[in-house]
């Protein structure tokens, strides 16, 4: 993931932005990860994008970005068994690429714009996001090594530093960290899993000086902070929760009250940041996270050809014992019109070891945050998200789902909007941050020129609420719009022909790459807020309980 430089003092506000949709590519495909992540070459125009459905990146022509046309598909059966994730630099395109068997090594393929092979290297179990360093010399690429179904098999997570200079590869685990005081915060909980086992890598982001890479562990809510040079991770950061019973940390925690309800309550969020970014303001480098949340869950068919689950983390309040002392009001908290559908781990939470839950906790912070360089919380959008969605998105498309309609409220007893991606760029000196929003969809802009007072600007989404579909009936389905946008790319306005930087996001459930521009609004400056205030809520009561107690 690119970074983004601010140098000198922080521009003063000039402009607000808005996203406008000027360009679509690819025929609705349901629920196949038909258009997944996104790269792009400046020099021929092009987008690579991976196609999980045809284990392919189609090569996609947006000389015209309002007429994207594709140029030839790239096969890639014959490096492995699934694509996760594509990079571009200097002229050359990079592919991760599974093995047939998960949780063996996988490979790195490598190819030129015009989609020739031009090499391979041999990576970590499940290869995924993978990015250059900023001058191209050198490819990170994160090996999730996640467990086989049935959890006997365990790879160690990892990222591998391809050196393009001298064809070489240097894997960074974290065995070094199996014997370890760790941040408590900072989750090992697989079955029998060591800490290098249980770590998984899941996105990268790489400093401007292209010396340091900040990984998200998204499942173990934890940062790496890895020395690229060295080939070593130097730190593993804890997040630490998010306290929701604090005003301005509220959650909409019931899809059974039939209403928009953000409220606080006695939860602690886990952050689990998926995709992250980094930028740099006043020689000060910031991490930013779209906080997702993920719950590990593991099923197999056992001997007898039954399904059985190996593993699963996740329950509903309601079906938990709640500590007497720590939830005075559990019968009232537990119904589901309140706490009671809410789902949370069952791995941590009986802080005292008597088989009842002292504390709850919840995936993901519904949120995106800001962190410094050493993984201290600068700033988090709080409630912001389902709040600018409850004002902005129909009354009846309030944390909806992304793969069936009329689904109102559906997503608020697990993780509401979900923010998955986010990227960062550059316009007129301000540094804008593009998060998508993986259930309801859409795109939320942030200014965070200023990383500690990041301005909400704009929120875009294509999707039609009133088209009826669901797994079982298809037939409209295309007609919906984006849905489930996993992967967002910023083109800058100087590397496209439009003059005007684009957005591009690719969406997961209906199988399209949906292109925007972006226009700037000289009139206007950007506001604290554009819904009652969000923002000025959304930056009161945010506090990160550090070094307690995961039990």
């Amino acid at each position: 993931m690119p970074s983004v430089l601010i140098a000198g003092a922080i521009a003063s506000p000039a402009a607000a932005i808005s996203l406008k949709p000027i360009g679509l590519f690819g025929d609705p495909i349901f629920d196949e990860g038909a258009a997944e992540i996104a790269a792009y070459d400046d020099v021929s125009q092009q987008l690579f994008i991976t196609n999980a459905d045809a284990n392919t990146v189609d090569v996609v022509s947006i000389v015209d970005p309002s007429n994207p046309l594709l140029v030839k598909k790239i096969e890639l059966d014959p490096f492995g068994g699934g694509v996760n994730s594509v990079a571009f630099s200097n002229g050359i395109l990079a592919v991760a690429v599974e093995n047939d068997n998960a949780q063996e090594n996988g490979t790195v393929a490598l190819f030129n714009a015009a989609g020739d092979d031009i090499k391979q290297f041999t990576v970590g179990a499940l290869p995924d996001m993978l990015t250059f360093t900023p001058d191209g010399n050198k490819l990170l690429v994160a090996n999730e090594g996640e467990p086989s179904d049935d959890y006997t098999v365990d790879p160690e997570g990892s990222v591998s530093i391809i050196d393009l200079l001298t064809d070489t590869v240097k894997t960074a685990g974290f065995t070094q960290f199996n014997n370890a005081l760790l941040d408590d915060s900072i989750r090992i909980f697989g079955p029998g899993a060591t800490v290098a086992q249980d770590l998984e890598p899941e996105y990268i982001t790489v400093t401007p000086d292209g010396k340091t890479a900040y990984v998200a562990l998204q499942e173990n809510n934890a940062l790496g902070i890895l020395d690229i040079e060295q080939g070593i991770f130097t730190d593993l950061v804890g997040l630490g929760y998010k306290d929701h019973s604090l005003a301005g940390n509220g959650l909409d925690a019931s899809d059974r009250d039939d209403a928009i309800n953000i409220t606080t309550y006695p939860v602690l969020g886990m952050f689990q940041p998926d995709a992250i970014a980094s930028f740099e303001v006043d020689g000060e480098v910031y991490v930013i996270t779209a906080n997702e949340g993920d719950a590990r869950e593991y099923e197999f068919e056992n001997a007898a050809g039954e399904d059985e689950i190996s593993f699963a983390e996740e329950e509903r309040v309601k079906d938990l014992d709640l500590d007497p002392t720590a939830f005075p009001n559990a019968n009232e908290l537990q119904e589901d019109e309140n706490l009671g559908r809410l789902t949370v781990t069952t791995t941590q939470g009986d802080v005292d070891g008597d088989g009842d839950f002292d504390q709850l906790y919840a995936f993901g912070t519904r949120s995106i945050s800001i962190f410094d360089d050493k993984g201290n919380l600068v700033w988090d959008s709080g409630d912001a998200l389902e709040k600018i969605t409850a004002d902005l998105l129909p009354e009846d498309a309030f944390n909806s789902t992304n793969d069936e309609s009329d689904s109102f409220d559906s997503r608020s007893d697990a993780k509401g909007p979900e923010p998955e991606g986010v990227t960062v760029g550059v316009v007129n000196g301000r540094i804008y941050a593009f998060v998508g929003l993986e259930r309801v969809g859409g795109v939320v802009t942030y200014d965070v020129t200023d990383p500690t007072a990041p301005v909400f600007v704009d929120y875009v989404n294509p999707r039609d609420f009133s088209v009826e579909f669901d797994e079982d009936n298809l037939e409209d389905f295309p007609l919906a719009g984006d849905l489930g946008p996993e992967g967002l790319l910023f083109i800058d306005g100087g590397s496209n022909t439009t003059g005007s930087p684009l957005v591009v996001v690719t969406n997961e459930i209906s199988g399209t790459t949906r292109i925007y521009k972006v226009e700037e609004d000289a009139a206007s400056v950007p506001e604290p807020a554009t819904a009652a205030g969000l923002i000025a809520i959304a930056a009161l009561g945010l506090r990160t309980l550090r070094r307690q107690s995961a039990q």
